[in-house]
């Protein structure tokens, strides 16, 4: 797909997340919502991702904030995905009898994610929604800088940007 029409799609994915967002009610408790297919996300819709670009620009053009809460990132509100609180999260995920994954640490947890999102899916998501093809089309530094900035986010932080 020519490089022109990246951006625009990538417009449209995230304005769709973000349309289908303001229809939920705000309430946290929400259940998560289904992805609908003309929101599905495919390799060709994400352009790789090098690392180099701040840490905002990093997110959006991987379109994480499409399907999951990431604080601190415009748009970031998606509801379809576990909220990337992994501050928070990770060390629970870690610990439950159900992780089969390889991670010691949340920052390895969040690389093992991205890379193999079946290894874990996180109680009262969908399976097979993140997809399988994510981790090549980010590269390490890209996905080093996610990780890192994920392991740092928790609901404190939420609350402190409030």
């Amino acid at each position: 797909m020519p490089e022109r029409f990246i951006t625009p799609l990538i417009i449209v994915v995230l304005v769709l997340g973000t349309l289908l967002a303001l229809r939920t009610t705000k309430s946290s408790s929400l259940p998560p919502v289904p992805v609908p297919s003309a929101v599905a996300l495919a390799p060709e819709m994400v352009p790789l991702v090098t690392g180099d670009e701040p840490i905002t620009v990093i997110f959006t053009k991987a379109g994480c904030s499409v399907c999951h809460m990431v604080p601190g990132i415009p748009g970031g509100d998606g509801r379809v995905g576990p909220p990337l609180l992994l501050g928070t999260t990770g060390p629970a995920r870690l610990a439950d009898p159900a992780y089969r994954g390889h991670a010691k640490t949340v920052h390895e947890y969040v690389v093992e994610s991205v890379i193999e999102p079946g290894i874990f899916i996180v109680p009262g998501y969908p399976s097979s929604t993140m997809p399988t093809w994510y981790g090549a089309k980010l590269s390490a530094r890209a996905l080093e800088r996610i990780a890192s900035y994920l392991e740092r986010q928790s609901e404190a932080t939420v609350q402190e940007a409030r």
